[in-house]
């Protein structure tokens, strides 16, 4: 039979449900990531328990395996040198003549509009090992960056 004539599933018409994708590198948490890690696992455990289909349990159980491989992959920073930027710092900084501040976290509970930058970011990268006072190039840009303050 001609394929013109077969009749198609509409299976065949889905777009592809892929893993979600892992940020590269360690998963380096604080205390707080990590616990907000573990109150993901059990949101998603309740509601690939609580799912009324079989769609809306794939989704619970694909996003529960997300949140279950950060749960084991996770690895709390050792606490940050005083004085010292590092996971876990809150740090002042002012940057091209206007003060800011930022906490360096682990990508789960990065949110850059809250200023918990993820320690990949480029600004929290160049900042991890600063201490108060020194310049620091960012940007392209020599002695950009001024460290205020570091809590840790």
């Amino acid at each position: 039979m001609s394929v013109a004539f077969r009749r198609e599933s509409d299976e065949e018409h889905l777009e592809p449900k892929f893993e979600i994708p892992l940020p590269p590198g360690l998963n380096i948490v604080t205390a707080r990531g990590l616990a907000l890690i573990e109150a993901k696992v059990a949101e998603w455990n309740a509601s690939v328990a609580a799912a009324e289909d079989d769609e809306a349990r794939k989704k619970a159980k694909r996003d529960l395996a997300y949140w279950n491989t950060r749960l084991s992959t996770a690895r709390v920073a050792d606490a940050p040198t005083p004085g010292v930027a590092g996971i876990g710092s809150r740090i002042a900084f002012r940057l091209n003549g206007t003060s800011r501040a930022i906490e360096i976290v682990g990508h789960d509970e990065a949110d850059p509009a809250a200023g918990h930058l993820a320690f990949a970011a480029p600004l929290a990268k160049s900042m991890i090992g600063a201490e108060v006072g020194d310049l620091l190039d960012f940007g392209g840009v020599e002695d950009a960056l001024e460290i205020l303050s570091i809590t840790p």
